[in-house]
């Protein structure tokens, strides 16, 4: 029923549609999925409109708040603004501008849902591969920050263009066990030739070659690890391979906001020896 609510919301979703879907009398659906989600069904929906809201605000600053705030499903930009300073503490105006980033992830702590995958790995090549590096050191909910001023950047210098280089990002530490200032993650763009001083700090950095585990993630970016545990606690083992000593790195096939959530895609590479 999650994922059935990603892929539905842009169109109206009554208790009375989802308990349909979900073969349940009214009352039922709504107490199963208040005790699964941790919130009723309409305050999660609610809530992850508001995301993908905010996600346009931040990443396409051309577009208008009014359009923003249709399309999420709030009939005036006024009612649009309440609810989202009632959230996350800002204006919509005021987050596009200096995202608070702390509080806005804080809504989104969700139960970690079990993920029934199949866990499809595949053992590949990569070849190595030199990428322009915005290096994000601090809370690992600040990387939406470091993103931005990657993506001014790629589209000030049109050396990585996000069209036809690809898009990577190397992590050097676990979010749930490091401290939140000494996290450390590299945003990614594929490129063909040195990067020059640039006002951005981007810097150059090789992402090496060699025999690479590969496991596919669908989904929201914030569920990756739900993806990586698996890899790390039951494949490896069972497959006798040995780390190298690179870090775990993605290759994000599709990104947001153009692309819906419940659409993305991302590779996640494990250096082997």
């Amino acid at each position: 029923m999650i994922g059935y609510i990603d892929e539905h919301l842009g169109e109206e979703l009554s208790v009375e549609r989802l308990a349909k879907v979900a073969n349940f009398s009214k009352f039922h659906f709504h107490r199963q999925f208040s005790s699964y989600a941790g919130v009723s069904v309409s305050r999660y929906i609610h809530m992850l409109r508001l995301k993908r809201a905010s996600m346009r605000l931040v990443f396409e600053p051309r577009a208008k708040i009014i359009h923003i705030a249709l399309e999420a499903g709030f009939e005036t930009p006024e009612a649009f603004s309440r609810a989202f300073k009632r959230y996350f503490g800002q204006t919509p105006s005021r987050f596009r501008g200096n995202p608070a980033w702390r509080p806005w992830g804080e809504q989104y702590q969700f139960p970690s849902w079990e993920r029934r995958q199949n866990m499809d790995v595949k053992i590949v090549e990569f070849r190595e591969t030199r990428v322009a590096v915005l290096e994000h050191r601090g809370p690992p909910e600040r990387v939406y920050d470091s993103a931005r001023i990657f993506i001014e950047w790629r589209m000030e210098s049109k050396l990585s263009p996000k069209i036809s280089s690809r898009t990577f990002g190397i992590v050097y530490d676990n979010p749930d066990t490091t401290e939140p200032e000494a996290f450390r993650w590299d945003v990614c763009g594929e490129v063909a030739m040195d990067v020059p001083l640039n006002r951005q700090g981007v810097v150059n950095k090789v992402i090496p070659g060699g025999r690479c585990a590969v496991l596919r993630h669908l989904g929201p970016h914030d569920r990756l690890g739900e993806s990586i545990y698996p890899l790390y606690r039951e494949w490896l083992p069972e497959s006798g391979e040995e780390l190298r000593d690179f870090p775990l790195f993605f290759h994000y096939l599709n990104l947001m906001p153009e692309t819906p959530e419940h659409e993305l895609v991302t590779d996640i590479y494990l250096p082997l020896k």
